[in-house]
């Protein structure tokens, strides 16, 4: 009995430092989502999407201080649902599509606050305009994804996370239109990460 526990602890802790050597992780598109919320003049609480996001992550639960993130979103990949909206938001008035195609998150540090909460601080650019945003990150799972016992593209080592961020749009000269539109902004990425092996 003795040594069947051993056995077992020592394939459980083999797993968890396959799972922590596993530090690169790179955005799983399929299920990655970033949505951007604001309040419609009290009435309502409004969002849109970007459809695409691009980066990688290095990463564990043991060294959370060595942690590094950089992302990349295209601008023209924002969805409201109403194409007029859409047009509205890329024109100068807001993104300015033409001039800055790309908003990018560039972390500069990464502090762990609770065993599977973590807080992330880095510079954040839209259009012309780097400031620092903090998002509070989740992780909600690391290690198999169960989903690879059926299809092959789940297989090896995932991470899941949630990231939450509260920024005023006016910061970064996109101000038009408050307090019609709130000038606070919530962020929230939702995403699921694979390990490069």
């Amino acid at each position: 009995m003795i040594r069947k526990t051993m056995a077992a602890c020592v394939v459980a802790a083999s797993g968890w430092a396959m799972t922590a050597q596993a530090e690169t992780w790179t955005v799983d598109p399929q299920h990655t989502e970033v949505r951007v919320y604001w309040d419609h003049s009290g009435f309502s609480e409004q969002s849109l999407e970007f459809t695409e996001v691009d980066g990688s992550l290095t990463f564990s639960l043991n060294s959370v201080p060595d942690s590094t993130a950089f992302f990349t979103i295209p601008v023209d990949s924002m969805e409201t649902g109403v194409e007029r909206f859409n047009n509205d938001l890329w024109s100068d008035t807001f993104f300015d599509l033409e001039k800055y195609p790309l908003i990018s998150f560039n972390s500069t540090s990464f502090r762990q606050v609770a065993p599977m909460k973590l807080k992330v601080k880095g510079d954040l650019t839209i259009k012309d305009v780097t400031k620092e945003a903090e998002f509070d990150v989740t992780v909600h799972a690391l290690g198999e994804h169960p989903v690879g016992r059926y299809f092959k593209y789940f297989s090896g080592t995932w991470l899941g996370v949630t990231a939450v961020a509260n920024i005023k749009r006016s910061d970064w000269n996109m101000g038009a239109f408050v307090p019609m539109g709130s000038d606070e902004i919530r962020i929230v990425i939702n995403s699921e990460l694979r390990a490069v092996e």
